[in-house]
């Protein structure tokens, strides 16, 4: 094995990849939701209002430090990043070829209309959902993702596909009914 190989061995002996790197990233993420949020509330220095740092900092310890107690979840954090990561690197590349045919004046935020960045926003979501539940078993054969494939496989009929589509109709309904009509407001 390489040097750098044997590195990587030692560090996972060490606990870096089941324990302090779990920690940090969660630290970091609630950390910065409190800090932008300011959830905890915030203190007023001179003319300045900053979010509670202390409390801030004590809330993303003990939640980083509960979630690297439970193993499961480390686990399941562990195998997630690096397909989420894969994923990342795909829609950089992605970005970066659509980059090479744009004038360099523009961005792509800028062509882009609103519907496609939704649009990718919520593949992107739905992806890293997708990821989440390829990871976390349901038992010990399988994970959730391969439980509801299966169960679609299994109970795929007339009566689940039309349940499907009536959902999906309500749903829709529901939506285009509550949205309003924004047209009568402009006319009057």
């Amino acid at each position: 094995m390489t040097v750098l190989g044997n590195a990587l061995d030692f560090l996972r002996e060490l606990g870096i990849f089941d324990f302090l790197l779990p920690f940090l990233l969660v630290f970091a993420v609630v950390f910065g939701i409190l800090e932008k949020t300011r959830i905890l509330g915030e203190e007023k220095i001179g003319k300045e209002v900053y979010p509670r740092k202390n409390l801030n900092a004590i809330v993303a310890f003990v939640m980083a430090m509960l979630v690297v107690g439970a193993i499961k979840i480390v686990a399941v954090i562990n195998a997630a990043l690096p397909k989420i990561s894969l994923l990342i690197i795909v829609s950089l590349s992605f970005l970066l070829m659509i980059g090479i045919f744009m004038k360099p004046d523009n961005t792509l935020y800028d062509k882009l209309n609103k519907k496609w960045l939704t649009f990718l926003m919520v593949t992107m979501f739905i992806a890293v959902i997708l990821i989440f539940l390829s990871v976390i078993p349901a038992n010990e054969d399988q994970s959730w993702l391969e439980f509801a494939f299966d169960f679609v496989v299994e109970f795929w009929s007339g009566t689940f596909v039309a349940t499907i589509i009536l959902v999906a109709v309500v749903i829709w309904a529901i939506m285009y009914i509550s949205k309003g009509d924004t047209g009568r407001a402009e006319k009057e």
